[in-house]
């Protein structure tokens, strides 16, 4: 039998193999796959991808001319296709046969693409007046992304200690005075080595509801993905240095004051940081007084930092906003340096980084 040219390199290295059960043309020259007709629906609900009934071949994306390869069995040039409207991976199909041949770059995004279409879903959810009426009224983003994986019961503990710890300060409202003398961060102190346990307790500790409210929300939107992808420890530990990074932006911008800091902002503004690299194709609502519109996280969190900066220009509002930026720049340190591999222990999450995938906002 003669061999079959490649249509990706043009070698004559054409070998029968079995890719997730079904027998097809491989090249082991260049690593990429030939499908006969009806081969790569057959392969890819077989696959450990979340669906056992792949139909993508019928349903290809958006249709880009034709291409310099041809099939291996009619000759016939080969056209490029999308893998997916909102998946800009491409491949090559022959018009003739309806074969489909994958470059072995495109082999496990192709693999992988039931499980991108279903985040696809949930990422290009549209606006509506339900979530309009809420952040409206709450004055909170809405959020659409992925939905974690895991149980994020590191962020639902630091939520109910949070919690539990404001609901006990105020019900002893007569050791208010002792207990922010004693756990509270103060500059001051810390400078003159006093209350050095304050560094960690602050970031438990909230001046009111709307405080405690506003930090928790922030806390549960972006720490259950980011938990996701860090798993629980190290996710903790990054929480806790972001809330230092935070402590010491603070001190540093005012280390002779005595006001009290209170709250677990700067560790959030931390979460913000990696969030925003690791989840660019998430969006975050923002409401211009009533128009409510879908942002990336790069404007949403640019937004936000330079409300902060502003606030820190300014000054006032009893706001310690040198504790955001401390904790923000923290984040996105941690996120540069631990972003490789993070993608690659989340192999998903870097397919949705890729700038194949188009989102709609």
């Amino acid at each position: 039998m003669m061999n079959l040219k490649c249509p990706g390199c043009a070698s004559d290295e054409m070998r029968v193999s079995f890719f997730h059960g079904q027998e097809v043309d491989s090249c082991t020259a260049c690593g990429g796959i030939w499908f006969d007709s009806g081969e790569l629906n057959a392969a890819l609900s077989a696959a450990d991808n979340g669906n056992d009934s792949v139909g993508i071949e019928n349903s290809l994306g958006c249709y880009k001319g034709p291409s310099q390869k041809s099939c291996v069995h009619c000759d016939e040039v080969l056209h490029h296709y999308h893998l997916m409207d909102d998946f800009h991976v491409e491949i090559d199909i022959c018009h003739s046969c309806t074969g489909v041949w994958i470059d072995e770059h495109e082999r496990e995004k192709v693999v992988q693409s039931p499980q991108i279409h279903a985040a696809l879903e949930e990422l290009n959810k549209k606006v509506n007046l339900k979530t309009w009426l809420f952040q409206f009224l709450m004055q909170m983003p809405m959020e659409y992304n992925l939905k974690p994986k895991s149980t994020p019961w590191v962020t639902y503990t630091l939520i109910a200690i949070n919690t539990f710890i404001f609901i006990a300060t105020v019900l002893q409202p007569n050791a208010t005075e002792w207990i922010y003398d004693t756990f509270a961060l103060k500059p001051v102190d810390l400078v003159q080595g006093q209350h050095v346990t304050g560094l960690v307790s602050h970031m438990f500790m909230h001046g009111g509801w709307m405080h405690l409210i506003g930090n928790m929300y922030f806390l549960y939107v972006v720490g259950d993905n980011l938990e996701d992808a860090l798993g629980h420890s190290r996710f903790l530990t990054m929480y806790l240095i972001c809330g230092f990074a935070a402590a010491a932006g603070h001190i540093i911008s005012d280390p002779s004051s005595s006001i009290y800091m209170v709250g677990a902002s700067g560790a959030i503004a931390g979460l913000f940081g990696m969030y925003l690299l690791w989840f660019r194709h998430a969006s975050l609502t923002f409401m211009f007084i009533i128009y409510q519109k879908k942002l990336s996280p790069m404007a949403f969190f640019a937004i936000w930092l330079l409300m902060n900066l502003a606030g820190a220009y300014f000054g006032g509002g009893g706001v310690a906003y040198w504790a955001h930026i401390g904790g923000f720049v923290a984040g996105l340190s941690i996120g540069l340096v631990l972003k490789k591999q993070v993608m690659r222990d989340n192999p998903i999450l870097s397919m949705l980084n890729s700038d194949e995938l188009k989102v709609a906002r």
